[in-house]
């Protein structure tokens, strides 16, 4: 059976469909948001604006590829976070879209979320059947959030971890557009940091399982106000990220010593936060970029996993 996912964050519309039977994604479309030169980001009544426009193309797209007709489940995620309370605007574009499809074929309609989508994606792309039936700690960073859970399977248990400020994606994306990158701005702050050959000693700030990053910023700013190079503020933004990541999960493990770590979300595709976080923990998992950023591989694989 066909499964089609659909996930319209505050990032990007995408959409995927995995395939039940061949147990692997067959094709997926994605366009990110339009972001202007120097903003960090849209208010939601453009995001949603945005999703409108864009959805019926990617679809247009996906149907070039895979037909349609041939999708016999949907799945969407609603909302950001399976909480209470948490809503946002941008993902009813994508319910809406969703909740047609399914309605016009009389096929299932699985309805998810967005952080339970990236949990999902990472165990798919580790590879691991093993993750999919057991306990785990997953860190999802991102630009919209910055939380170590406990999951089983990619069902979230709870929150065990997390910043009691700034995201880390937030923190990427400030410095990346401060240095004249557009928005979102973690590949390029990559990049450029991965020119630096410098050992970097950044300043951290975390106790237990929760860390601060309201000073990463700040850090940052007064490095390139005292003269200090692109790259090296670049990658001081990154292995300060990494060595947080790194202090977490060792306060974590205290707890939860045999659990495995999978590091889900955008800001963890960064190579040199991935290069930093396995000389000290070397049996993290890390996702591939095209499983970590926003994307609706996770949602069509819940879905697979919910009707089948």
């Amino acid at each position: 059976m066909l499964v089609l996912g659909i996930d319209t964050s505050n990032y990007a519309t995408s959409l995927a469909i995995y395939d039940t039977t061949a147990k692997e994604v067959v094709c997926d479309k994605k366009q990110f948001l339009p972001v202007k030169q120097g903003e960090l980001g849209l208010r939601q009544s453009d995001a949603v604006f945005h999703h409108t426009v864009a959805l019926p193309d990617l679809l247009r797209q996906i149907n070039d590829s895979v037909s349609l007709t041939e999708i016999g489940a949907v799945g969407v995620s609603c909302k950001p976070r399976p909480i209470e309370g948490s809503y946002m605007p941008c993902f009813l574009v994508g319910k809406m879209a969703a909740e047609s499809v399914a309605l016009s074929k009389g096929i299932p309609l699985v309805q998810t979320t967005h952080q339970q989508g990236h949990v999902a994606a990472a165990l798919f792309a580790c590879k691991d059947e093993k993750l999919l039936q057991s306990d785990s700690l997953v860190f999802h960073i991102s630009g919209g959030t910055t939380e170590l859970l406990l999951c089983h399977g990619y069902q979230i248990l709870k929150k065990i971890g997390g910043t009691t400020d700034l995201y880390a994606g937030q923190a990427v994306d400030r410095i990346g557009v401060r240095l004249g990158f557009p928005f979102p701005a973690g590949t390029y702050l990559s990049q450029m940091a991965s020119e630096c050959s410098e050992r970097i000693r950044p300043k951290i700030s975390v106790r237990g399982t929760q860390c601060s990053l309201s000073g990463l910023e700040n850090q940052c700013v007064r490095l390139l106000e005292q003269g200090a190079s692109h790259a090296y503020t670049a990658k001081y933004c990154l292995v300060a990220i990494a060595r947080t990541i790194v202090k977490m999960i060792e306060e974590a493990r205290k707890e939860y010593p045999s659990l495995p770590v999978v590091c889900a979300g955008g800001v963890m595709s960064s190579s040199v936060i991935r290069e930093e976080v396995q000389v000290i923990v070397p049996d993290a998992y890390f996702v591939p970029s095209k499983f970590s950023s926003d994307n609706a591989i996770g949602v069509s694989y819940i879905t697979a996993l919910e009707v089948k």
